[in-house]
């Protein structure tokens, strides 16, 4: 199973995020793959394949995580490319996080999944919502722009999910998610 571990925004969040990309959506780009809003989310943990056998010990590792976990609140805001505007392959909105809470929780996210063998890609943590990804290396200054002026309403974040996904079987052959496991913050 291709595995990973997210903050998912409630749906309120989603609809005003969906309102705000739609009219982007609605002039399309060969180049430009956007994201369902259905499957937007904070990735905290991406773990790639993850043996069937290893799911029960990892879930309650990840259970462990969530539970020493205050709820925290979140905004979206602001934009951004990876690996840079000029040469994008992703386009992303930011998370606005003013209790510092996301990275610690990333962090231990990290350390269960390493705890129950599981291999954590090691990228830095940079928090986001993927909007697009592009076919091609681009210049998308005017999306960033533009993307840059939003900002969500505000939320609690009140716990964390783990995420399988199936590559090509989604929207517009995109990845289709599915929740493995779903634990509440109970600090």
């Amino acid at each position: 199973m291709r595995l990973f571990v997210a903050v998912v925004p409630p749906v309120e969040v989603v609809e005003h995020l969906t309102d705000f990309v739609e009219p982007r959506r609605s002039h399309p780009d060969e180049d430009i793959r956007w994201a369902a809003d259905e499957n937007w989310h904070i990735t905290l943990a991406f773990l790639g394949e993850v043996p069937e056998w290893k799911t029960d010990d990892l879930s309650e590792r990840l259970e462990r995580a969530a539970r020493r976990q205050k709820p925290f609140d979140l905004r979206l805001s602001g934009a951004g490319a990876f690996p840079s505007v000029a040469d994008a392959r992703v386009l992303w909105t930011g998370v606005e996080d003013e209790a510092n809470a996301l990275r610690p929780l990333a962090m231990r996210t990290r350390a269960a999944a390493n705890k129950a063998g599981v291999e954590v890609a090691g990228r830095k943590f940079n928090p986001h919502v993927t909007l697009a990804r592009l076919r091609r290396p681009m210049d998308v200054v005017r999306y960033v722009r533009v993307f840059d002026e939003y900002q969500s309403p505000g939320w609690t974040a009140e716990g964390i999910r783990l995420i399988s996904s199936r590559l090509g079987q989604g929207p517009s052959h995109g990845a289709a998610y599915d929740t493995v496991g779903e634990w509440d913050f109970l600090g």
